[in-house]
């Protein structure tokens, strides 16, 4: 058996993959991943996953408005399925397995054309632009939230819940600790502003550090570049970006405050971390965060602050440090998601 994996732009469009490959290790399958020439994906499969061969294709970017660079991007995406045709003539993959992103277009329409059966994962309550283009050349979607199948055609869809990396929920508090250097006795919040950062999460944060450092102990991974090295205050933690660490922070961690990208909130849901989520707006998205918030906060798993009310943060994480163990209960009652060997089970069933 060989999986062809693609999925790539952001950390949510690999973060399923990586959870996948392992198990597609342990049962002896072989593993290819096509992504873009510099995109976030190629540094975190190639580092994490030695024996998964990666190839780069071309990939232009899908727009929603009208745009000179649409023109541009087509020839792209046209060289993209070139690209993949011929990768996938080579390796002969059994599957195509897709997590969303530009770069996938191109390979989901070279597996129609070579007759290649695709699955395509889709983590958001509403379906993204290259999904979109996707499923009409797939086999399947799953999806993550019930409410998305109100947005495909329920023949082609079925929902299976969040898909975890295994080693996310085996942290070692210990190991968290090192890192940090904290007081075992004081609360400690993870703030994350999703696969890049975000400026205006870091800017309060700073701004009002002295003050939350009264009764809390902060870890921040600010985003490549955006480390502030002139703060040495104790009890605060900086990271750019983590990879094989966060677990062992996730272990040490009362409270979360974050964007809301799906895959994230999931893991936070997973791991029983109340979190204060603050979803891009529309002006920067096309608002799948702000679904996406919407739901948690309706389910109890979160409370959630607007941008626009940012400067509200220190009084919103106070009051969900109050409600902490109303958080957590409704939390644990969140239904089972499969794993990654049920998700492979499946995936391998719908394709036989």
């Amino acid at each position: 058996m060989k999986i062809a994996f693609t999925g790539g732009g952001t950390i949510g469009h690999v973060a399923v993959n990586m959870a996948l490959i392992p198990e597609a290790e342990a049962r002896n399958f072989d593993s290819i991943y096509i992504g873009s020439k510099k995109g976030i994906e190629k540094e975190m499969i190639t580092s994490q996953f030695p024996n998964t061969r990666y190839y780069a294709i071309s990939s232009g970017k899908l727009r929603r408005y009208l745009s000179v660079e649409n023109a541009k991007d087509l020839v792209r995406v046209q060289k993209g399925v070139l690209d993949a045709l011929k990768i996938l003539r080579r390796e002969k993959p059994d599957v195509v397995f897709s997590k969303g992103g530009f770069v996938t277009v191109p390979v989901v329409i070279a597996a129609k054309i070579l007759n290649i059966k695709t699955i395509i994962h889709e983590s958001d309550v509403t379906p993204g632009l290259a999904n979109k283009i996707a499923l009409k050349f797939a086999t399947k979607l799953y999806t993550t939230f019930k409410e998305t199948l109100n947005y495909v055609p329920a023949a082609k869809a079925d929902y299976i819940g969040s898909i975890i990396r295994p080693d996310l929920l085996t942290g070692e508090e210990a190991k968290g600790y090192n890192l940090t250097g904290f007081d075992r006795e004081r609360k400690v919040i993870l703030v994350m502003g999703g696969s890049l950062g975000s400026k205006i999460i870091n800017a309060v944060i700073r701004k009002n550090l002295k003050k939350l450092l009264l009764n809390y102990q902060i870890i921040h991974i600010t985003g490549k570049g955006l480390l502030d090295p002139s703060i040495s205050e104790t009890g605060y933690k900086q990271f750019e970006f983590v990879k094989e660490e966060l677990p062992h922070l996730y272990a040490i961690t009362d409270l979360i405050v974050s964007r809301a990208g799906a895959n994230a909130i999931f893991e936070f849901l997973a791991l029983k971390k109340p979190m204060l989520l603050v979803p891009l707006g529309l002006d920067q998205s096309r608002g799948d965060q702000i679904d996406n918030a919407k739901l948690f906060k309706e389910t109890g798993y979160a409370d959630v602050l607007e941008e626009s009310l940012i400067e509200a943060l220190p009084e919103k994480i106070e009051a969900l440090d109050s409600s902490q163990s109303e958080y957590i209960t409704a939390m644990s009652r969140a239904g089972v998601s499969y794993t990654s060997a049920t998700l492979l089970d499946k995936l391998l069933k719908d394709i036989s």
